[in-house]
Parts: structure tokens; C-alpha cells; sequence
């Protein structure tokens, strides 16, 4: 009984009942709910010990930015890597393998959250979530490795404050929490775009009104480019700010296409936005 239910656990089907009408009852969500929840803690762990296995190589991946800009400054600046006590080191081997498996394992996590959603959504909605799915993890992807390499320059910028005679010693744990924030940033600033890609096919805003917008989100994105990376020079901001223009030229051509093939115009969504306004 004890080995049905543990290969009952990992199956990928739905265990619950469905019905036709796509609905379930409330006990059977949350036994589904629960036995998706114990699988993805089930593969992170998992996840959590080969990033263990793999902790010297991780942790060299984690130092080069900072030893490529210690190799910037041409050793003008003294900057070390230190840790501050006797738990440091292991809580730093703990840190570092918990992020890696969260960012490893999330293909299977977010593929648990979609298929615990997917029973309660209309078969268009089925179909775009799967695209949001497919590109959403690349395109994350690709802002963290545009953050990493980003990296040693703004932290050569920050580290090159230093005072002369003055030696900079950076403790590990608040260097990894500031990479780790830099990538997270640059891997999420590449989702916006995405997001108003699927605003437009939820109606909520048309590809027109993108366009009318488009010297406020040329601005907003500058700003924001400015705001989340942390040195002053414009290299790094520029790194993040033009690949999210980019991707908002390419959102708001989608927008225009998915209004057309609908036979959605902006004008046409304006005024009946202001025919149901007269009406109130």
C-alpha cells in the first residue's frame, strides 16, 4: 500500500477527477494541491543535493565576476572576500546550494503551478499559457547571463570608491545576496514585455495605446535601468535598458499583429471604452 501510494505521488497525470466542465471538487483540489507541493520539495531536495556535490564549482562561478573586476581595476584597489565567523562558511555552502536548486528545479515547479492550473482554464487559455511557459524560461534565462556578464563591471565601478589605503574587504554572504538580487533584476526586467504581450490578448490594452505610450515606457525604462543597477556608469545601465526596449518594440509589433487577426483596432476598443462610459 505504502509503494502505490509513493509511485502514485509521482505521476505526472492529474490524480483527481476532472469533469467535463474542466471543474473539481474542493477536497480533491487540495489533495492535488498537496501531492504537487510534495513533489516539487521532493525533486528540490533532490536538486539541493547535487548543487551540494557541485559546491566548488559553484562557488568558483559565483567569485569570477569579482576576481574579473579585481583584474579591471589592475590591483589599484585592495578588495578581498572574507567570511565574518565560524558559521559563515556553511551557511554560505547552505545559501548558495538552496539558490542553485530553486533556479534548477524551476522548470518542474512552474510546471507543477501550470498543471494545477491548466483544469480550470478555457482551451484558448490552455494554448497561451503553454506559449507563456515556452518562452518565459528562456527569455529569464538570458537576462541572468546578461546580469552576470554585466557584473564585473559595476562591481569594479562600486569597489573603485574605495579610499586610497584603505583595504576593502567584502564579506561573501553580502557579496552573494547583491549578485543574487543584480541577476534576479535583469532576469525579471526581461518578463515585462512578455507580461504586456499577454495583457494585449487579455484585452486589457491594445497595441495602439502601446504606441501612444511609447516616449513614457522609453523614459520609465531608462529610469528604471538607472534605479536597479548599482554602479554609476552607463555601460551597465544601457546593458539592461536596450534589450528591454527592444523587447517592447518586439510586444508591441505582437500586439498590433494579435489586434489585426482579431479585428481588434485601438480605435475601434477606444470607443467602445467610451460608448460604455456614456452609458454609466
Amino acid at each position: 500500500m505504502a509503494f502505490s501510494g509513493v509511485v502514485g505521488l509521482f505521476r505526472f497525470r492529474p490524480v483527481h477527477p476532472v469533469g467535463a466542465d474542466g471543474r473539481m471538487a474542493l477536497s480533491d483540489h487540495l489533495r492535488e494541491l498537496r501531492a504537487r507541493l510534495l513533489k516539487s520539495a521532493l525533486f528540490l531536495v533532490v536538486a539541493f543535493c547535487i548543487a551540494l556535490y557541485f559546491y566548488d564549482h559553484l562557488l568558483e562561478l559565483v567569485s569570477t565576476p569579482y576576481r574579473d573586476a579585481q583584474a579591471k581595476l589592475g590591483g589599484d584597489v585592495d578588495s578581498q572576500l572574507v567570511v565574518n565567523n565560524i558559521t559563515a562558511g556553511l551557511l554560505l555552502q547552505l545559501k548558495l546550494c538552496g539558490v542553485v536548486a530553486i533556479v534548477a528545479a524551476s522548470p518542474f515547479w512552474l510546471y507543477q503551478i501550470w498543471a494545477f492550473i491548466v483544469p480550470g482554464l478555457h482551451p484558448g487559455e490552455r494554448k497561451w499559457s503553454r506559449v507563456f511557459a515556452g518562452i518565459a524560461g528562456p527569455i529569464f534565462i538570458g537576462g541572468v547571463a546578461l546580469g552576470y556578464y554585466v557584473l564585473p563591471k559595476g562591481i569594479a565601478v562600486l569597489i573603485n570608491f574605495t579610499p586610497d589605503n584603505v583595504v576593502n574587504l567584502v564579506d561573501f554572504a553580502t557579496y552573494f545576496s547583491f549578485i543574487t538580487r543584480m541577476l534576479l533584476v535583469f532576469g525579471i526586467a526581461m518578463e515585462i514585455p512578455l507580461f504586456v504581450v499577454l495583457l494585449n490578448l487579455a484585452g486589457i490594452i491594445s497595441g495602439r495605446s502601446i504606441g501612444r505610450a511609447r516616449p513614457w515606457i522609453v523614459l520609465g525604462t531608462m529610469i528604471f535601468a538607472a534605479v536597479a543597477t548599482p554602479s554609476t556608469d552607463p555601460f551597465s545601465m544601457l546593458m539592461l535598458a536596450i534589450p528591454m526596449l527592444i523587447l517592447f518594440a518586439v510586444s508591441e509589433v505582437i500586439a498590433r499583429i494579435i489586434d489585426r487577426s482579431r479585428g481588434r483596432g485601438a480605435d475601434r476598443t477606444d470607443q467602445w471604452g467610451d460608448d460604455e462610459l456614456s452609458t454609466l
